[in-house]
């Protein structure tokens, strides 16, 4: 059933956008405050349904208001509720079951941008279960959302947590100790190699890519591995990557992110807007060099030295020279090891965050098949 209020001209509604990831503010979906006509926008009540009615690649995304008591969205978002129906349910029926994506995708009209009327929507017909058994399913599927949304909750106060623990230990280290160069501290500082696709091979020594670096973590892809051969290696004179180095990426989104290469059987090289650091462990620990490289006095410089058009990138040269805090040896380790242990926390949660999305989806796979 279509709800119609409208709102015009001055008003205290929150302007709401129905995205792929949920009903959100659109101050979060955009992270800034839109400015723009609300003239016309659709009241969205609480426990109302909307949807995007326009869609460049077929698919369509339903969300139900469980955010505000005084909502409003775009004037493209069609507002209604389920008669007789579990709205709950209803939702997650026409977010999650294929044959309805496909039902809807032919439904929908149009070339680059196709558009489902909410007329076309309410003649669509599909098999659904008895109101009672709606019901249980839709209370079985609030539970475990529940449960995801709190994990989630976990798994973000503990990065903010990290966070916060990053720059007051080193803004303390900054201002106590003295400092030196990335280029002083390491052994080896030196970018990786320039691979272009007709030196690639099916197997061989495998290419490290800024795709594998995270913030602080190796992000193995094996789907997307590449490789060259032996011959190529030694053709080209290419430098060997070992287990412990640091990569450091020069390309944005975002700048600057670094990881220590895991040990493992594979031989290994990394492409070009990869820098490898090296660090005497007599000298440096590179568990806080790493910490280091994951803190917000880091990553703001980096990004200030983001340079070049099409293609930026940091520069070696500005990397070297950056500025690390040198305590000694014993206090970089007690730091190193203590902030591995909270990234292990972090890590912990993220997988049982995971674990958690896997059964859901498990679920709905079998729901609604």
């Amino acid at each position: 059933m279509p709800y119609s209020e409208k709102v015009y001209g001055e008003h205290s509604y929150e302007v709401l956008t129905s995205s792929r990831e949920g009903l959100q503010r659109q101050s979060d979906h955009f992270a800034t405050e839109q400015r723009h006509d609300t003239d016309g926008y659709n009241v969205i009540p609480f426990g109302y349904c909307t949807y995007r009615n326009r869609s460049d690649d077929g698919k369509f995304t339903f969300n139900m208001n469980k955010i505000s008591e005084n909502g409003i969205v775009s004037k493209f978002y069609p507002v209604f509720t389920f008669e007789n129906a579990n709205s709950e349910f209803m939702i997650e029926y026409l977010n999650s079951s294929e044959n309805i994506k496909k039902k809807l995708a032919v439904l929908a009209v149009g070339t680059s941008q196709v558009v489902l009327s909410f007329e076309a929507l309410k003649k669509a017909q599909f098999p659904i279960p008895c109101k009672a058994e709606q019901d249980r399913i839709a209370a079985l599927l609030e539970c475990i959302n529940r449960r995801i949304v709190a994990q989630s909750k976990i798994v973000d106060s503990l990065k903010k947590y990290k966070r916060g623990l990053l720059q007051g230990i080193f803004n303390e280290l900054i201002n106590r100790y003295t400092k030196r160069s990335l280029k002083e501290v390491t052994i080896l500082f030196a970018d990786g190699d320039w691979i272009e696709s007709k030196d690639q091979a099916q197997n061989g020594i495998r290419l490290i890519q800024t795709g594998n670096i995270g913030f602080g973590v190796y992000l193995d892809k094996p789907q997307n591995a590449k490789y060259i051969s032996e011959e190529t290696f030694y053709r080209m004179k290419c430098l060997e990557v070992m287990a412990g180095d640091i990569l450091i990426s020069r390309l944005p989104d975002p700048a600057g992110r670094a990881c220590i290469v895991p040990e493992t059987r594979q031989r290994l090289i990394t492409a070009v807007d990869c820098t490898i650091v090296r660090v005497d462990k007599t000298v440096l620990d590179r568990g806080f060099l790493l910490q280091f490289l994951c803190s917000e006095q880091y990553l703001k410089t980096v990004g200030s030295f983001l340079a070049g058009g099409t293609r930026q990138r940091i520069s070696r040269k500005n990397l070297e020279e950056i500025k690390v805090p040198y305590p000694p040896l014993e206090t970089q380790k007690h730091y190193g090891i203590f902030l591995s242990k909270i990234d292990c926390r972090i890590e912990n949660a993220e997988a049982t965050l995971q674990r958690l999305k896997e059964v859901r989806h498990c679920m709905m796979q079998q729901l609604f098949i």
